[in-house]
């Protein structure tokens, strides 16, 4: 649960600066989600996976 507070902590800061500097974030916003939910999916199907193998 530590790791998912860091982490929205620190996009909530990398935000705040790309407003500041009125920067666009490298990926469109919806690209950018769909990655993420990717790799949350993939990482969770392996933890499934490994389970069943048990």
């Amino acid at each position: 649960m530590k790791a998912y507070l860091v982490s929205l902590v620190v996009g909530v800061i990398v935000g705040v600066i790309y407003g500041l500097l009125r920067v666009k974030s490298p990926a469109p916003p919806t690209v950018a989600l769909m990655g993420l939910f990717g790799m949350l999916a993939g990482e969770q199907l392996i933890a499934v996976l490994r389970a069943m193998l048990r």
